[in-house]
């Protein structure tokens, strides 16, 4: 059985607060640790209020202070809001904390609009065209290269996995080109996958890293005791995309039994091209939808998405998941 791992949004649910979601964040991954999943992965989003994970390695270290032996890491850090210096001084403190657990994947969308990049007081066109550079500068950083003038400290020497993230054919070849490992984030962009994985597996180039590709791939995953549990526990992430798309975010919010059923064509086709990559269900169904994803896509590793309101809920999605897999291996 290949590794499974978590992505975490820190979702603050209808009628929650921040405080009681970095909590549930907490409890979620000591329950990921005690499963046997690899990592547990907080995402950057900012200006969202449904979306409690902006301050990245701040919750990090509120995780790993809950953990004690699974990989915690960025799933990403958006690099174009930051400067590599900054990353390498949070991250080093991290492994500081926290040695050998910490994983740092790296994205080139902003993970924000135009006010949000104002707050941040950032060019994120520019940014973004520099990030292949920022992200050689954040690798030399953690080596400490002579030609720095100033040391990352913490950040020098530091022991951080790095990886490349991507929703599009840049990171793939941006991957391949550094010899990092590259994650896809086929739980929201599925349309560019194959292509991405393709690019990849064929342009990837050996490195000090890594001597040949190795690919994690997104998959939306919510599991329960019964296939129409698990659809109605869905329909919590469904009004999450919906929203999202027609500009009105908000916070997660309760299941909605026939909820599909209200929605205009196009917001419905939309959401079955999201499900393209998903593994909804009992689990006899999560399992035959996650090994089917594997053989689509040869992943090293999966990671899964899908945020439910009840935290509980959460929690037995993920052992049930595991569960499932490991009877079939």
């Amino acid at each position: 059985m290949i590794p499974l791992s978590v992505l975490d949004l820190v979702p603050v649910r209808d009628g929650g607060t921040i405080s009681q979601a970095l909590a549930e964040t907490a409890v979620l991954a000591r329950t990921a640790e005690e499963a046997g999943y690899k990592r547990f992965w907080v995402a950057e989003h900012h200006g969202m209020e449904g979306i409690a994970g902006g301050a990245t390695s701040v919750v990090l270290a509120h995780v790993g202070h809950a953990t004690s032996t699974i990989r915690i890491g960025a799933g990403g850090i958006m690099l174009p809001n930051h400067n590599p210096f900054v990353i390498a001084e949070q991250f080093g403190t991290l492994d500081a904390l926290f040695p050998g657990r910490i994983d740092l994947g790296l994205g080139r969308a902003p993970g924000a609009d135009g006010r949000v990049a104002q707050a941040l007081r950032k060019n994120l066109m520019q940014a973004a065209e520099a990030f292949p550079q920022d992200v050689v500068e954040l690798q030399a950083r953690f080596r400490g290269d002579p030609p720095l003038a100033v040391a990352a400290t913490p950040g020098v020497g530091a022991d951080v996995e790095m990886w490349i993230l991507g929703s599009s054919l840049f990171g793939a070849s941006l991957a391949a080109a550094l010899g990092l490992p590259f994650g896809f984030a086929s739980h929201f962009a599925p349309q560019q996958l194959d292509a991405a994985l393709t690019i990849y597996r064929e342009r990837f180039e050996p490195s000090g890293v890594l001597d040949r590709p190795h690919v994690m791939a997104g998959i939306t995953t919510i599991a329960a005791d019964s296939d129409e549990e698990a659809a109605l526990l869905a329909t919590s992430l469904d009004q999450t995309f919906v929203a999202l798309r027609s500009g009105t975010p908000g916070r997660l919010r309760p299941p909605v039994p026939g909820y599909r059923d209200s929605l205009p064509p196009e917001a419905l086709a939309m959401l079955e091209h999201m499900r393209s990559v998903s593994a909804i269900g009992g689990p006899a169904k999560v399992r035959a939808d996650l090994e089917a994803f594997i053989a689509r896509t040869r992943a090293d590793e999966l990671i899964l998405a899908g945020a439910i309101y009840d935290p509980e809920a959460r929690r037995k999605s993920l052992r049930l998941t595991m569960e499932a897999m490991r009877s079939s291996s």
